[in-house]
């Protein structure tokens, strides 16, 4: 359901929304460019809400009577996302994502309506993207021998160059 802050229906969700160009998130059989394999998910529109609202600053007569900027809300617990996906976007300590565990965008940057609506979606794509692929895990190394009798003998001549600037006793 697409509506303005006043309740006016303004198109149809997936008509208007879902035409724009989406970034990254579709399932695709198309190999990546990228070195990395992403995995792919596709954010069905009805688990987007959208709403226009008018937009802030300058834009004289226009900016009051046109509501061009969106805001866009998306549930997390109730999304179709897979559950690894859903905990670590969670987790993220992004300030997009409200305490009850909904993203919310604001996107107000174009004069035009479907210009701030596919930029909307393209940063929640981008979001979802960021989560996506598991962090790589941390394998814990150890200093060889050589590197510790080195750091230990370039901290013994640092100290003897500290120890020769201190007061001069006679």
């Amino acid at each position: 359901m697409y509506r303005t802050q006043q309740g006016e229906q303004i198109g149809d969700l997936e008509d208007v929304i879902w035409s724009a160009p989406r970034q990254g998130l579709q399932s695709r059989s198309e190999p990546s460019t990228s070195s990395a394999m992403r995995p792919r998910f596709t954010v069905p529109p009805e688990e987007v809400e959208i709403t226009a609202t008018r937009a802030q600053g300058a834009g004289g007569q226009n900016v009051n009577k046109v509501a061009n900027a969106v805001h866009l809300r998306f549930d997390i617990a109730a999304s179709s996302l897979p559950e690894p996906v859903r905990e670590r976007l969670l987790k993220l300590g992004d300030q997009r994502i409200s305490k009850d565990g909904v993203v919310v965008i604001k996107a107000q940057e174009f004069r035009s309506l479907e210009k701030n609506r596919a930029q909307a979606l393209g940063r929640l794509h981008e979001l979802i993207a960021s989560v996506a692929v598991l962090p790589k895990r941390r394998r814990p190394t150890r200093p060889s021998r050589a590197a510790v009798a080195k750091r230990l003998d370039s901290k013994a001549r640092r100290g003897t160059i500290k120890s020769g600037r201190g007061r001069v006793v006679e």
